[in-house]
């Protein structure tokens, strides 16, 4: 199997993958509305989701994963491009795949020790204040902040790096790559929705233009996947 065949296969599966776990976490616990409930009722939720809820959310830090070689792999097949372009876009694909990936896996590995903490039967007013702060933390700093944030900034700029290549090369439709362009900056742009005066509430902009944002990017990601194939 070739660089293009590997890249191709990865990048059909890496949207698909997140898009489906993305889905059943929505249905089987209300991800991502349930973040703004209070943190006891999160973790009375996740605890009654069981091992099957454990497993779901390592499975969908794994479809992170994913970018890592799926961006190395693109790197190598588009002939003709920049070299030192490309290398820079393995790396800000590699780092996006790590930074969502560590955003990401706190909810298989920490969150079912807080909500067995602060959802035991003698689990007393402290304990359940001190799981609050320990959530809300972690779900500032490692969700908001290297999930989110780095996340998207660093997957617009992989984007948008690619974008770029895919117009240098004959590999690819250089259709493709502009789109690509155009993708990668709205994801940077959405990176900032809770930077500066936003940080309390998010930026609303930003808000509305993720969900979507993310679709059309998992639709890139397939159609490039596709004509790798072809």
């Amino acid at each position: 199997m070739n660089a293009a065949t590997a890249a191709g296969v990865l990048l059909i599966i890496l949207p698909l993958g997140f898009n489906a776990a993305f889905a059943a976490l929505a249905a089987k616990f209300d991800y991502p509305d349930i973040l703004r409930k209070p943190t006891q009722e999160i973790l009375l939720r996740f605890r009654d989701g069981g091992s099957a809820l454990v497993l779901l959310w390592w499975s969908f830090a794994m479809t992170a994963v994913l970018l890592a070689p799926a961006a190395v792999l693109l790197s190598g097949a588009l002939a003709g491009a920049d070299a030192t372009l490309l290398a820079l876009g393995s790396t800000a694909g590699v780092l996006a795949a790590v930074v969502q990936f560590l955003g990401l896996i706190r909810w298989p590995f920490l969150v079912p020790y807080l909500a067995r903490t602060a959802t035991a039967p003698d689990a007393s007013p402290a304990r359940k204040e001190a799981a609050d702060i320990v959530f809300q933390s972690f779900n500032r700093y490692l969700g908001v902040a290297v999930g989110e944030h780095l996340g998207y900034l660093l997957s617009g700029a992989w984007s948008v790096l690619a974008g770029v290549a895919i117009t240098q090369s004959s590999t690819l439709p250089a259709w493709l790559g502009i789109v690509g362009i155009i993708i990668g900056a709205v994801l940077a742009l959405c990176s900032l929705e809770f930077v500066g005066r936003f940080e309390p509430a998010g930026w609303k902009l930003a808000a509305a233009l993720t969900p979507v944002t993310y679709i059309v990017w998992s639709l890139w990601l397939v159609a490039v996947g596709v004509f790798l194939l072809l």
